[in-house]
């Protein structure tokens, strides 16, 4: 149902993007990467975060990037990771197919500046075997994400 989802999205918007559904996991940066024969840091990985004002978030980052916790500390608040339960709670999306298309609720998203060193990236697709092609630039103004510096150089 989350990949229904995340084409219902781009339905919704006239985009044209293709999910693509591979027979390879896709669910950690790594799989990703060789399923889609690209390096590891044009994969997109979506974190979701709750601050202490219990706030949910999202922040998509490039695959070869650490958040920095003095920078996102001095962005947002001190705050931690969702647990696996709370992910797809939050998202409708399971660990692994996490992404910023089709969400179940409202959740504010950033994206990382890292992502800026590829003219295309590969965000998941709602499953542990999906993702999505997407120029790099078009992808703030899609998910309507706010453009952050939270990670280590």
């Amino acid at each position: 149902m989350s990949v229904d989802s995340v084409k219902a999205f781009f339905k919704e918007r006239n985009l044209n993007y293709k999910v693509l559904e591979l027979d390879h996991l896709t669910s950690t940066v790594e799989l990703a990467a060789k399923a889609l024969n690209v390096e590891e840091g044009q994969i997109a990985k979506t974190l979701a975060f709750k601050l202490q004002n219990d706030e949910k978030l999202l922040v998509v980052v490039r695959g070869d990037a650490r958040i920095d916790n003095k920078k996102f500390r001095q962005k947002f608040m001190k705050g931690k990771m969702l647990s696996p339960s709370e992910v797809e709670l939050e998202t409708g999306h399971p660990v692994g197919g996490v992404c910023p298309f089709g969400l179940s609720k409202n959740i504010p998203i950033y994206l990382d500046i890292s992502l800026k060193a590829f003219t295309e990236i590969f965000p998941a697709a709602g499953a542990i075997n999906a993702a999505v092609k997407i120029p790099t630039d078009e992808l703030c103004n899609i998910v309507k994400a706010e453009w952050v510096d939270i990670c280590k150089q």
